[in-house]
């Protein structure tokens, strides 16, 4: 009995951060080594494009998280990792399942409306009218609305099972469920309903503001996998903290403080509640002293690693180039059998 397919894929848009690492490319190297699955990772070139980026930096970009792909531990031999744009059948796929999909649910998608507020840049405590906030949907470039299809293609041409997902894209996913159902009850049952699996690392927030996600647009409260030891240091050090002394976990009150904790605990790999009773008398300086040593110590191995890598480019495209050649001919059989259904093939 074949092993159940997992697809997930990250977006080359710049430097990642320690959010990626925990919330993505750990928990990839987990699921590869666990044996269980069947596992796809790809580089989400073309989701990158909602963007609009310069060429250059999208190609460095790519270059780049390929290496950090390999540096983290994902092996070409146990999973297959590809580009999303050198296989053809993705976007083809989209084009086929844009006619089952009304606009007003895209635009209805609560991160397609916060891609849309970021892009208006407001000032910090400025009001934004309901009036403004149409006009910047009708202006918004329409790629950016139809991401959750594309993703929805990329999933379902491999028969996924399994997607692991942040908590902030459950909503997507479950659009793609619900593209599934009504592709198969129009033209019979062709995809299977992908499953979400989500990251055990919660999401990692700013540094400097516990209240939003960790930002590569806010590097001063971003700690980047490629920071120096010292920089690293630097930021945890004037990380904002709570009122009072107390280390202990507690969103609502402390969420600077229980933050902190949560990355401590999955690069020390230590339990929060054990994190409370070891620094229970400690003070704010002395644990932060202490979340520095654990990131530095844990982000090592994958900087010596990608330091390595980056002089052996033509090694990381042989693997890509082997994963897509894989990843292609499943797709390609997939995508003759959907233009079958439609009516596109006799």
């Amino acid at each position: 009995m074949s092993k159940p397919v997992l697809i997930s894929g990250i977006q080359p848009t710049g430097r990642l951060h320690i959010g990626n690492y925990l919330g993505a490319l750990k928990q990839f190297v987990g699921f590869q080594n666990s044996g269980e699955y069947e596992c796809l990772f790809f580089i989400a070139d073309l989701h990158a494009l909602t963007t609009n980026p310069d060429p250059k930096d999208l190609k460095r970009n790519t270059t780049d998280l390929a290496i950090s792909f390999i540096a983290a531990g994902l092996d070409g031999e146990k999973s297959t990792l590809f580009i999303q744009s050198k296989i053809p059948a993705h976007y083809e796929l989209y084009q086929f399942l844009t006619p089952l999909m009304p606009v007003s649910e895209l635009i209805r998608m609560t991160a397609f409306k916060e891609k849309v507020i970021q892009t208006l840049k407001l000032k910090e405590g400025e009001i934004l009218s309901k009036e403004d906030f149409e006009k910047a949907i009708e202006g918004s470039n329409f790629a950016l609305a139809a991401y959750p299809i594309l993703m929805t293609a990329d999933i379902v041409i491999y028969d996924s099972k399994f997607v692991p997902v942040g908590e902030d894209q459950l909503q997507h996913l479950e659009l793609a469920r619900t593209l599934v159902r009504k592709f198969n009850k129009k033209f019979g049952k062709t995809f299977i309903e992908p499953q979400s699996i989500l990251a055990k690392t919660a999401r990692v927030m700013s540094l400097d503001d516990p209240n939003k996600k960790m930002s590569k647009s806010k590097p001063a409260g971003c700690i980047f996998l490629d920071d120096a030891p010292e920089d690293i240091g630097y930021k945890i050090k004037r990380a904002v903290t709570d009122s009072g002394s107390e280390i202990k976990f507690d969103e609502k009150n402390k969420p600077a403080i229980s933050n902190l904790l949560e990355i401590h605990s999955a690069f020390s790999g230590e339990d929060i509640k054990a994190l409370e009773k070891k620094f229970k008398d400690k003070s704010y300086v002395e644990f932060k002293e202490d979340l520095a040593r654990v990131v530095i110590a844990g982000l090592a191995s994958f900087q010596k690693k990608k330091a390595i890598l980056k002089d052996k480019t033509e090694e990381i495209e042989k693997i890509f180039l082997g994963g897509t050649e894989r990843a292609s001919a499943v797709a390609n059989k997939k995508l003759i059998a959907i233009k079958q259904k439609i009516g596109l093939l006799q």
